[in-house]
């Protein structure tokens, strides 16, 4: 549910963005334009939270506008004032986007977190800007600090991240936020 209102929302904002010119994802120094997850994790909004789904919508667009973990907590806050404790399905969606917004941040165009495992993909282009870049430099540096955690691996021309172990959103972000 929540990767096919991903796509059908950036494609969206895609064609708003062409449609007027301005871009939709403007994140400064971002060498990736939005990074992808694939989790195995509940995230979503469950009706027994919000029944509405005009305004399940609502929450869902917003929430994919927010850049930054300052305003994303904010919201957060505004969630609970409005609609009380949030069910763990809504806790780990947060952590989806936190974990997205960082991950398009240090240039990785997609990360999976199934089965314990925590794998994110650098750019596929190798001939990228990115690889010249401190970003780059900088996650190589923590990979080197965390080799107990972190594993720097290559297949199919393609260079990740894997860690093992991370079996919740929660675990991911803070594996995410060493980098």
């Amino acid at each position: 549910g929540l990767e096919t209102y991903q796509k059908i929302l950036a494609e969206a904002m895609e064609e708003l963005g062409v449609e007027t010119g301005i871009s939709t994802r403007g994140n400064g120094e971002s060498f990736v334009a939005d990074c992808t997850i694939e989790t195995d994790q509940q995230a979503l909004i469950p009706d027994s939270y919000i029944d509405v789904t005009a305004e399940k919508m609502r929450v869902y667009k917003q929430m994919d506008s927010i850049m930054n973990e300052k305003d994303l907590d904010r919201f957060k806050s505004q969630m609970v004032d409005r609609f009380g404790k949030m069910p763990e399905e809504l806790e780990n969606l947060f952590y989806v986007v936190k974990v997205r917004n960082m991950g398009s941040k240090l240039g990785f165009e997609k990360i999976i977190i199934k089965n314990g495992m925590f794998i994110a993909f650098f750019i596929n282009n190798q001939m990228s800007p990115y690889y010249k870049s401190s970003t780059f430099d900088s996650v190589i540096k923590k990979i080197v600090e965390n080799e107990s955690l972190l594993n720097l691996k290559q297949s199919e021309g393609r260079l990740k991240i894997v860690a093992r172990g991370i079996d919740s959103m929660e675990k991911a972000y803070g594996l995410i936020r060493k980098l």
